[in-house]
């Protein structure tokens, strides 16, 4: 006993460790901006609380200019303090967005730790429906919720910046058009040009600094999507105690590809059967080997949909064939339910029943096509 606990922390610790790494890859990916930035426009990287390096946007400073005492030069004071203002609002937005990923780092490192003790637990063996591990299971489920409200927050962040964004482009046009104002001295001219270049490198890292908010929300998005699925897959081995491998949903090609249900009857199905299982007893245990048989097809083939076959046995009174055939479409539903907590989508796979001879007792057959 003491040697598996030994080795049951070992192996959490290893996963944990591999996780903070998987973890910040994973979410935030180089964020390094092309060479083509202007130099008083580029942005430099700062290293928060988590030891990520993450992009902090600095905008390029506004130069002061003598005052003329001319409309233009009254002009050219208020759009300067317009830009001012305009990268205040840059300043604070980056930052919020910092604090939003290191938030969404720290949720993600708790979440991939728990998981990590409920994987290693399941690999070691453990008993079907541990209630150890369902309370930590339900903890992971909360902190992927939390983690999903980061991604919120970046959405509702994304907006403000959109916002931004749009003030920057009439800053820039208002700055464009005060240089054909009349009445302006050699001096107001000079200043707007300074002023028109600064406002420009503003303008750019405000773009930048959407595309990437744009992108860290549809990443995490799809992080959260994929990550909910492999809870389910985690909650049928919890259930069986054995440990599965990740959602069948994460077959992506597959995912992207799959051809329309062809249309119903036996003649689209292969004639073998990719698995058969044999409701011959009360708890028939057959998940371990339908996750195996599922996932080694869609390896194989990823755009594949299954067909799952209820078959009845014929013969004995109408009565016994009329609860017989209940039963069996009973348990292919089971099966479905099984795929779908596995992460299989609904349209991938199909039930339908048929009444054949060679059985003598209810059986579910799972076929490729």
């Amino acid at each position: 006993m003491a040697i598996r606990k030994t080795q049951t922390v070992a192996v959490v610790a290893a996963l944990m460790l591999g996780g903070c790494a998987f973890t910040e890859n994973a979410l935030f990916p180089s964020l390094s901006l092309d060479s083509a930035s202007s130099s008083k426009a580029e942005p430099t990287a700062v290293a928060p609380s988590g030891g990520q390096s993450l992009t902090s946007f600095i905008p390029p400073r506004v130069t002061q200019g003598p005052s003329t005492g001319t409309f233009v030069g009254q002009k050219v004071e208020t759009l300067r303090n317009d830009l001012l203002q305009l990268q205040s609002t840059l300043t604070g937005q980056s930052e919020q967005l910092a604090q939003v990923r290191n938030q969404t780092v720290q949720d993600s490192q708790g979440y991939h730790g728990t998981v990590a003790a409920i994987e290693a637990r399941l690999q070691v063996g453990t008993t079907p429906g541990n209630p150890i591990l369902v309370q930590q299971w339900n903890e992971s489920q909360r902190s992927l919720d939390r983690i999903n409200e980061d991604v919120l927050k970046m959405n509702r962040l994304s907006t403000a910046v959109a916002s931004t964004s749009g003030m920057a482009a009439y800053l820039l046009d208002s700055v464009r058009a005060a240089r054909g104002l009349s009445g302006a001295v050699d001096e107001d001219h000079r200043q707007l040009m300074v002023l028109e270049d600064e406002t420009n490198g503003t303008t750019l890292l405000i773009e930048r600094l959407l595309t990437e908010l744009s992108s860290d929300v549809q990443r995490q998005q799809q992080y959260v999507a994929n990550e909910r699925g492999n809870l389910n897959t985690l909650a049928v081995s919890i259930k069986n105690g054995q440990l599965y491998g990740g959602s069948l949903a994460n077959n992506r090609s597959g995912l992207l590809s799959a051809a329309a249900p062809a249309a119903s009857g036996m003649s689209q199905i292969s004639d073998r059967p990719l698995v058969v299982i044999r409701f011959d007893r009360p708890n028939v245990s057959y998940e371990d080997a339908l996750y195996t048989a599922v996932k080694g097809a869609l390896d194989r083939r990823p755009n594949a949909v299954f067909d799952v076959v209820a078959v009845a046995p014929t013969g004995g009174t109408p009565g016994a064939t009329a609860l017989g055939e209940t039963s069996v479409r009973r348990n292919a539903e089971a099966v479905m339910r099984s795929l779908a907590q596995m992460g299989l989508p609904a349209d991938r796979a199909r039930v339908s029943s048929i009444s054949s001879g060679e059985t003598t007792g209810g059986e579910v057959r799972i076929f490729v096509r």
